[in-house]
C-alpha cells in the first residue's frame, strides 16, 4: 500500500514492519461511549461501519483477515488495565487518566501513544461542579467546609483542585473530597448525600438536564483547557502504522457526518448510551460547548503537561512521561493528509462548529452570536435558530400555545461564550427588554448593574414579551 507520505519516521516504520499474508489482525478498540465527546473515537466509528471502509486491503495487506474487536467502558481507568495486559490496542480517554494510561505503560515496560485530541476546549468547558437542585449553594466559594465528590484523576478531578485553589480554598484543609463514579454522584445528588459534585463531560450537564442538579461552576470559569483523545500501543503503531493511520480517518469521517447533521447523529448517541439527544446536542451542535478537534493546539499540549505534573504532585504515578515523549502527531498528519486535509491550517483554526442559520422567527440571517438561542420543537427533525434569547421564548410560545412540547431551548453566556441550557441559565433584561444569558447568578446581576438592567430567572425570562420585527 502506497500511503504517499512524505513523513519520514513513518515512512521508515512502513519499510520495516507490517502484516504478513494470510495474517489474522486485531484491531481492539476501548471506548468510552457515555464520555460522548469520545463519539467520532469509537460509538460513531463503530455504530456506522466506518473502520472497515479505510482499513488498508492491499498491498502487503492484501490477504490479511481483521479482527475488529470494540469495548466499552464508563471511565479511563479499566480500559487502562486491558491496554497494558494488551488486551486493546487503542483507547479514548481524557487528560488525565490518559496521562495515568502512558504512565502505566512505562511501569510495564511498554509504552503507549497519545495519537489525538477528539474534543475538548482550550478555555476548560465541559467539566463543571453540580449542587443539589434545592441547595441554598450558588458559587464555589460557597462551599468551603462542605463535602464534593468527584472521580478522582479525572480530568475534572484536575479542575476541581485548580478551581478551589484559585478561590483561595486549601483542596485538603478546607473540603472534604471523596471520590465517586458518576453513576453513583446521580443517585446521591439526588438524595442529597453531598454538597456538590464535579464530573467531566457529559455529566455536568447531563444531571441539570434530568433536573436534580444545578451547575454552580463551569470549566471555563477556571480557565484550564481540558480534551478527550485517542491512544495506541506503541508496539502496534509501529508494527501496523497503516491501520493506526486508517482508524484516524475514520475519526476523521464520524466528525465530518456529525458535523453536517448533528441532531441525527445526537439521536443516534442517544440510542445507544441513554444519553439524552438534547444534552448530545449541546456539545456536537453548532456553537457547542465543546469544539471537536484533531490537532494538537499549544492548549491540548499544555493541558496535557499539566494533568502528568499534578498526578505526579498526587503521588499517583512517578514516571518520567512528558507531553513531548508521550505525543506523536506524525500518525494524525497522515490522516489529514490522506483525507485532503490540511492539518496546519487546522491547528490555527480555533473557531467552534459555525452557526449558518435564519432566525426562524424573524427569516432574518443570523450575523451576530453572543446572544443566539435556540429551540428544538418535539416531533422536528431540526433545531431552530434565533438571533436572540427573547426571539427563542417568542417563537417558543406559539409552539406550546399550538399544543406542542419543546424539548430543549439553549441560550449563551454573555461572558463565558458557552452553549447553555435555558432553563438553568440567569438573565438579565436591558431597557429595552433584550435578554443576556449567564451561568450564574452574580455575573447576571453585575451586568445588570453595570447596565441599568434587572436580573429576571429563566421561568420570567421566557415570558417577557418584546417586539420583533418580522422579515416574514
Amino acid at each position: 500500500m502506497n500511503l504517499r507520505i512524505p513523513l519520514a519516521g513513518l515512512a521508515l516504520a512502513l519499510a520495516l514492519t507490517g502484516a504478513k499474508a494470510g495474517e489474522t489482525i486485531r484491531v481492539a478498540i476501548g471506548t468510552q461511549d457515555t464520555t460522548i465527546n469520545c463519539a467520532t473515537g469509537g460509538l460513531l466509528i463503530r455504530e456506522l461501519k466506518l473502520l472497515e471502509k479505510y482499513l488498508p486491503r492491499d498491498g502487503k495487506y492484501k490477504d490479511v483477515t481483521y479482527d475488529v474487536q470494540w469495548k466499552n467502558f464508563t471511565s479511563g481507568a479499566p480500559l487502562t488495565n486491558e491496554m497494558v495486559a494488551d488486551k486493546l490496542d487503542f483507547g479514548a480517554m481524557a487528560d488525565f487518566p490518559g496521562s495515568l494510561n502512558g504512565a502505566a505503560h512505562l511501569k510495564a515496560g511498554r509504552k503507549s501513544i497519545f495519537l489525538s485530541v477528539l474534543s475538548g476546549s482550550t478555555i476548560g468547558s465541559g467539566n463543571g461542579i453540580v449542587v443539589p437542585t434545592e441547595s441554598k449553594v450558588q458559587s464555589l466559594a460557597e462551599l468551603r467546609g462542605k463535602q464534593i465528590s468527584v472521580p478522582f484523576a479525572s480530568t475534572s478531578h484536575g479542575m476541581l483542585l485548580r478551581a478551589l485553589k484559585a478561590q483561595g480554598i486549601d483542596p485538603e484543609k478546607d473540603v472534604n473530597i471523596v471520590t465517586q463514579a458518576p453513576e453513583v454522584a446521580g443517585s446521591a445528588l439526588q438524595a442529597n448525600k453531598i454538597d456538590a459534585h464535579a464530573d467531566f463531560v457529559p455529566f455536568a450537564d447531563l444531571f441539570p438536564y434530568r433536573g436534580f442538579a444545578r451547575k454552580i461552576l463551569d470549566g471555563a470559569q477556571a480557565n484550564a483547557p481540558t480534551f478527550h483523545g485517542t491512544l495506541v500501543s506503541a508496539e502496534y503503531a509501529k508494527q501496523y502504522p497503516e491501520i493506526v493511520v486508517a482508524y484516524l480517518r475514520a475519526a476523521i469521517e464520524a466528525n465530518r457526518l456529525i458535523a453536517a447533521e448533528p441532531e441525527k447523529y445526537s439521536e443516534l448517541i442517544a440510542k445507544v448510551t441513554g444519553i439524552e439527544a438534547e444534552v448530545n446536542y449541546l456539545f456536537h451542535g453548532p456553537l457547542g460547548l465543546q469544539t471537536r478537534d484533531f490537532t494538537w493546539k499549544p492548549e491540548y499540549r499544555q493541558a496535557l503537561a499539566t494533568s502528568i505534573d499534578t498526578l505526579r504532585i498526587l503521588k499517583r504515578h512517578d514516571s518520567d512521561l512528558t507531553a513531548d515523549t508521550f505525543i506523536d502527531d506524525k500518525y494524525i498528519r497522515a490522516a489529514f493528509q490522506q483525507s485532503g486535509l490540511d492539518y496546519d491550517a487546522q491547528l490555527k483554526h480555533y473557531d467552534k462548529l459555525p452557526l449558518k442559520a435564519n432566525d426562524h422567527l424573524t427569516g432574518k440571517p443570523i450575523t451576530e452570536f453572543k446572544r443566539v438561542a435556540q429551540v428544538w420543537v418535539e416531533g422536528e427533525p431540526l433545531v431552530r435558530h434565533y438571533a436572540s434569547p427573547e426571539n427563542a421564548f417568542a417563537d417558543a410560545r406559539k409552539v406550546t400555545a399550538a399544543g406542542r412540547k419543546i424539548r430543549v431551548i439553549f441560550a449563551h453566556d454573555d461572558n463565558l461564550g458557552i452553549k447553555l441550557l435555558a432553563n438553568q441559565a440567569w438573565f438579565a433584561a436591558d431597557a429595552k427588554g433584550q435578554l443576556h444569558a449567564f451561568l450564574l447568578k452574580d455575573a447576571a446581576t453585575a451586568w445588570a448593574s453595570a447596565n441599568k438592567g434587572k436580573v429576571v430567572d429563566y421561568a420570567a425570562a421566557r415570558d417577557t414579551t418584546v417586539r420583533v420585527a418580522s422579515a416574514r
